[in-house]
């Protein structure tokens, strides 16, 4: 890359170091990588240190200081894509290749690897080429691949069919049929004013949809009420778009099927709140959208829904996109504006709250995409008419991502309070063991549990909903995600460092046969020390699965442990008293909920 290209990019970002992750993704993207010489100058014309560049540079799985190949091949490994066949389709690609998995090619042409979760789990097996997303791969499409990188064809010039992904809407409801024309709401909620608009948030009862659950309306008016120590007053709002739990892709439709509704509930947002400015962090596995995304907001900019004195009024507010590049925690609000202030994306200690001290430590209130599009239903209609749909607890509506063992994976829209029974009959899944609610951080119901309902006071769900048929192994679908959370812990805090690690060489010491009566002593020791002590959600949530598929599915585990054939039965009760008694806590089962998820 030339002096010239780089000069272009850092005057593009102003030579901002709060710019630092946008300066490094578009630095790569012209080159291939980041070299030492660009790292210095960026580190130079930003005014950052370069040990922070490094920092930042050396945190994002898709950012990567060294070559990679001219042509950087990553298969998601989630648990559905693994269903798919997604580890024969890779190595018959290396094969093709005469390369070795995780390796470059000797010639710097090539590298096959695997990433975490793309979000494209209804059409799987995917793959990022160059990080741009391949859906639906097969034999033959790897085969074709392997010719095309022989090549040394372009990525732009490969098949275009390839890089079409599918909305795949099985069920529409409130949101997704939701027929308002851009800038309808925002009149309405402009009509209302700002704490008008709050009122009404608050009449609708909106709860956040990333998974947590808590009152919007709190959080707007806690964020509204906080002083800024910024001379303007500066207050934000962020939208998370960084939908990184594994079986989750339910923002990724709403932000191609319906973007004005989500950037108008951001813009409703600041007026709410008193925020000029606003950001959606997109996570860097939906790079594909960032052109189109840009477009809407160019044409409400155009229509006078964004920027100074908005649909004429003298409410001013504008909004960027910034791209993530590969973390999950990134999903921890505070991680996220991190992260937005070009650092890695390693959760804050709190209090403070981002509503109190979040973006450059103003007020900052982050939502979710679905959050801030049922923020417009309400704002157009009403609270009261939103708080007739769903149940008294949760209103309004959910969106699920539905994948795995059922013949119709896709969107599925409902109001709360929909059962699990019914959501598996509508997606016409047949025979099956166990459904993940929510993601691995979530909960595995067994089939004595179908009756059970998606809504906050039963289920809570952040959106991901995972079938698994009778042909599944159970204690796979756990140890792929021990290995999950391995790889994406931040390394703040060291029990969630180390406990992940340590979790993820248990299940593989059991997977080969060497587990014994001990190691399910350890693991629950480990899964206790580290929801007591872990920094944030990740730790706290990431022995889970091996608890909830132990708990309900043990055969899986006795298959595997030989030797608890010829010892006393592992008694999980009696493993349970002696690891509470090691921490002085209660037992995880009872008090574990979506409040603790990034």
């Amino acid at each position: 890359m030339s002096s010239a290209t780089l000069e272009s990019i850092l005057d593009r970002h102003a030579r901002q170091g709060v710019r630092l992750m946008q300066i490094l993704r578009e630095t790569q993207e012209a080159l291939g990588w980041l070299p030492p010489e660009a790292l210095g100058e960026i580190a130079r014309a930003t005014g950052l240190t370069r040990a922070a560049v490094e920092s930042t540079a050396n945190f994002y799985s898709f950012f990567h200081t060294r070559p990679l190949g001219h042509y950087r091949v990553l298969w998601s490994d989630n648990i559905t894509d693994r269903m798919l066949g997604n580890q024969a389709l890779m190595q018959a690609l290396c094969k093709a290749l005469w390369l070795q998995p995780g390796r470059v090619s000797e010639d710097g042409l090539v590298s096959v690897d695997t990433t975490s979760c793309t979000g494209m789990c209804d059409q799987g097996p995917a793959v990022l080429v160059n990080y741009r997303t391949v859906t639906n791969m097969n034999l033959d499409r790897v085969q074709a691949m392997a010719a095309l990188i022989r090549a040394r064809v372009p990525v732009a010039e490969w098949p275009e069919e390839w890089f079409q992904i599918a909305d795949n809407i099985r069920r529409a409801g409130l949101l997704l049929d939701c027929p308002l024309a851009p800038g309808a709401a925002l009149a309405a909620g402009l009509a209302r004013g700002g704490a008008g608009l709050l009122d009404e948030i608050r009449t609708a009862g909106l709860r956040g949809r990333g998974g947590a659950g808590f009152s919007t309306a709190q959080k707007w008016q806690s964020c509204r009420d906080a002083r800024s120590p910024a001379a303007d007053g500066a207050r934000y709002v962020v939208c998370n778009a960084d939908e990184g739990e594994p079986g989750t892709f339910k923002d990724r439709v709403l932000l191609t099927r319906c973007p004005d509704l989500v950037f108008e509930g951001m813009t409703l947002a600041g007026l709410a709140v008193g925020a000029r400015r606003g950001f959606l962090y997109l996570r860097g596995e939906y790079r594909y959208l960032l052109d189109a995304l840009e477009a809407v907001l160019a044409r409400r900019r155009a229509a006078g829904l964004l920027g100074a004195s908005i649909a004429g009024s003298n409410f001013a507010f504008d909004i960027e996109i910034h791209l993530g590049a590969g973390a999950y925690v990134c999903g921890e609000e505070s991680a996220l504006i991190e992260s937005l202030e070009g650092k890695p994306g390693k959760p804050r200690i709190r209090p403070p709250f981002p509503v109190t001290s979040g973006y450059l430590n103003c007020p900052t209130t982050v939502n979710n995409v679905e959050t801030l599009a049922s923020a417009c239903l309400i704002a157009a209609h009403g609270g009261a008419w939103f708080a007739r749909s769903g149940t008294k607890v949760s209103t309004g509506s959910k969106i699920l991502s539905v994948s795995g063992d059922c013949a119709h994976p896709g969107i599925y829209e409902y109001p709360f309070g929909v059962s699990v029974q019914q959501v598996l009959e509508d997606c016409g899944a047949q025979r099956t063991l166990a459904v993940q609610v929510s993601g691995p951080s979530g909960v595995l119901l067994a089939p004595d549990e179908f009756e059970r309902r998606i809504a906050f006071e039963d289920v809570p769900s952040a959106g991901a909903f995972m079938v698994f048929d009778e042909t599944r192994d159970m204690f796979e679908v756990a140890r792929n995600f021990a290995h999950f959370f391995a790889h994406e812990s931040c390394g703040f805090c060291t029990p969630c460092r180390v406990g992940t690690a340590i979790n993820a060489r248990f299940m593989d010491k059991i997977a080969a046969g060497h587990g014994s009566r001990d190691d399910l002593e350890q693991i629950f020791r480990m899964h206790r020390l580290m929801q007591a002590t872990s920094h944030c959600g990740l730790g706290q949530t990431a022995a889970n699965p091996i608890f909830d598929t132990l708990r309900k599915f043990r055969p899986s585990y006795d298959r595997r442990i030989e030797s608890l054939h010829f010892e006393p039965a592992f008694d999980l009760d009696a493993a349970l008293s002696r690891a509470r008694r090691m921490t002085g806590r209660d037992d995880p089962a009872a008090h574990l909920t979506n409040e603790h998820q990034p």
